[in-house]
């Protein structure tokens, strides 16, 4: 990550262009809900994720928190200008904000502006990532159901605690990595703990949604191993939620 960009962005200067995905019931080809991706936009108008940025291993846990929230509030501004009840809306969390007392402050004054209830926003935090208590995340995500949000358990299949982490937090969506994606065609056994997981969800009353479908191969494979709802980029790119910038500012200033 070029040390420009980090410091743009710490600087509060740093353009955030939320992009959102879809994400479609298969059966039907139906969208349902929308992903929202951060991206952190460069003096060239091109679009960049933040992932990167927030997992630096340099940048303190002040800064992280700082860039997080800032990405939070842009993707929810969004929300409030763009939002459309006739879909779920799932906003990505990195577990360092739930840690802290700032997030909690300011998530009621977002909630409050949005123009349709919380229960059509899906808090969406990575199982394998920042909280290792599991106490803690189970008080986290009860937290967020208190507030009228749904919750959302991401990288299913990343890590050996995946399974754990999704019987304690009990949430109402899980979403399977890519790795268990991934030429899901050619490995019978993927096809099959896919198959599993889907038939799990179903009777647990879980939403449970493919992640990272790549290949109109991969995607009939998801079908036929019963995964109701799908994302990918065969399905849909993200795409930014307003115009990304054609000149910087400077240049705009100087025609």
């Amino acid at each position: 990550m070029p040390k420009g960009i980090l410091e743009s962005m710490l600087s509060g200067e740093g353009l955030i262009v939320p992009h959102v995905q879809p994400m479609y019931r298969l059966n039907d080809n139906r969208l349902m809900a929308r992903e929202y991706l951060a991206r952190h936009i460069d003096a060239e108008g091109h679009a960049h994720a933040v992932g990167p940025l927030l997992q630096d291993p340099a940048l303190s846990p002040s800064d992280r928190l700082f860039l997080d929230l800032k990405f939070l509030e842009s993707t929810f501004q969004t929300l409030t200008r763009t939002g459309d009840a006739a879909y779920l809306h799932f906003v990505n969390l990195e577990p360092v904000s739930l840690e802290a007392a700032g997030f909690w402050d300011c998530l009621p004054r977002w909630l409050e502006a949005l123009p349709f209830a919380p229960d059509r926003v899906v808090m969406e935090f990575t199982e394998s990532q920042g909280v290792h208590d599991l106490e803690a995340l189970q008080g986290f995500a009860n937290r967020l159901r208190d507030m009228g949000l749904q919750v959302a358990v991401d990288d299913l299949g990343a890590g050996v605690a995946s399974l754990t982490h999704m019987a304690r937090l009990a949430p109402d969506f899980i979403k399977a990595d890519r790795s268990l994606v991934e030429q899901v065609h050619r490995r019978p056994y993927q096809a099959a703990l896919l198959n599993a997981l889907a038939h799990f969800a179903e009777r647990m009353r879980i939403g449970f949604i493919a992640e990272g479908i790549e290949t109109l191969e991969e995607l009939q494979a998801v079908i036929d191993a019963d995964v109701p709802w799908g994302q990918g980029y065969v399905l849909g790119q993200p795409w930014p939620t307003r115009p990304r910038p054609l000149v910087s500012p400077t240049s705009a200033s100087g025609s």
